[in-house]
């Protein structure tokens, strides 16, 4: 099988690339992304690394010449950005991976999702791909990703759809480091009375679940939720972290009403006059603040999906991959 894996040198991507490797059925992987990162970097003579833009059709229908899987891992992700910069990264780039997949013949698109499709800044437990979407996204990135959902739902190409929740574990280079340098510029509070429950899920464990779908025909055209189905309090493991990396609890608590107010004013004010990112924002202290978590029996099962890794151990796994990396 030859699979193309866009996005494969960002943390899931490679992840998953690392994994697609050691399978002895996949006998090509093409892993594209903008640019070669040594730290997200896998050597093979199975890889072939390619790189290149996806809003660029002719680079996309190269890359997807011979192609009989394609695992879309690619995205803008931020919580804060022009609409027009989202509908690019995010849209047109699937618009192109779906045109180019459906003319060389793709048999599957796997493409990754974001469970922010369904955020709200209130408490949302148990939350099923069935559950009716909030009446408007929070932000461009959750309602771009919805857009490219429904992209591939109106083809007619063979597709899975995944959202994965809180990505942790070793190569994590965005939730935790972003905690952490938080915490270094002294920017780090807790929001609220910080015994929030969310989903955390190790990127191994998605890994499994997007490999389980390859070739499962009961997957085909479905979406699921992926995480590890145990929500777990968030600042308890923020606070591990950071004790295992030398720093000191957070204990500071902020009203979520107070951080709500003022960010909302700051947040106004920059979109008002086009200012830059904020340093918080109202989907972030949501994210802090919020009990969040997935239902996972559709995946468990079509597609036999258990969770192998436990939160813990993904989260020692980051901590020595961190401090290999930034010593």
């Amino acid at each position: 099988m030859k699979v193309l894996v866009t996005g494969a040198t960002g943390f899931l991507g490679f992840r998953l690339v690392e994994k697609l490797n050691e399978d002895e059925n996949i006998l090509e992987i093409t892993a594209t992304g903008r640019t070669i990162k040594k730290s997200h970097f896998v050597k093979s003579d199975k890889v072939k690394y390619i790189t290149g833009n996806l809003v660029d059709s002719e680079f996309v229908n190269e890359i997807t010449h011979n192609a009989e899987v394609v695992i879309n891992c690619a995205a803008l992700s931020s919580p804060w950005g022009k609409l027009s910069d989202f509908k690019e990264a995010n849209i047109l780039s699937q618009k192109n991976l779906i045109q180019s997949s459906t003319r060389n013949k793709v048999n599957k698109f796997i493409f990754i999702s974001s469970p922010s499709v369904y955020f709200e800044p209130i408490n949302k437990f148990n939350i099923s791909e069935n559950d009716p979407l909030p009446k408007q996204f929070v932000n461009n990135y959750a309602k771009s990703k919805f857009e490219a959902e429904e992209l591939l739902r109106a083809s007619s190409i063979p597709y899975v759809i995944f959202r994965p929740r809180a990505l942790i574990g070793r190569g994590d280079h965005v939730i935790m480091p972003r905690l952490i340098n938080a915490f270094d510029e002294n920017k780090l509070k807790i929001i609220g009375n910080g015994e929030n429950l969310v989903d955390l899920t190790p990127v191994s464990n998605v890994v499994d679940a997007i490999l389980l779908s390859i070739n499962n025909e009961q997957a085909l055209n479905q979406t699921f939720n992926i995480s590890n189905g145990s929500p777990v309090k968030l600042w308890d493991k923020i606070n591990y972290v950071l004790e295992r990396l030398g720093r000191k609890k957070i204990k500071k608590k902020v009203s979520y009403k107070l951080a709500f107010i003022v960010v909302f004013l700051i947040e106004s004010i920059s979109k008002l006059f086009n200012l830059k990112e904020p340093a918080t924002t109202i989907y972030s202290i949501g994210i802090l603040s919020k009990s969040f978590s997935l239902n996972i029996d559709r995946a468990r099962e079509i597609l036999k999906y258990h969770p192998k890794q436990s939160i813990d151990e993904a989260i020692d796994e980051f901590i020595l991959w961190y401090k290999k990396n930034n010593n």
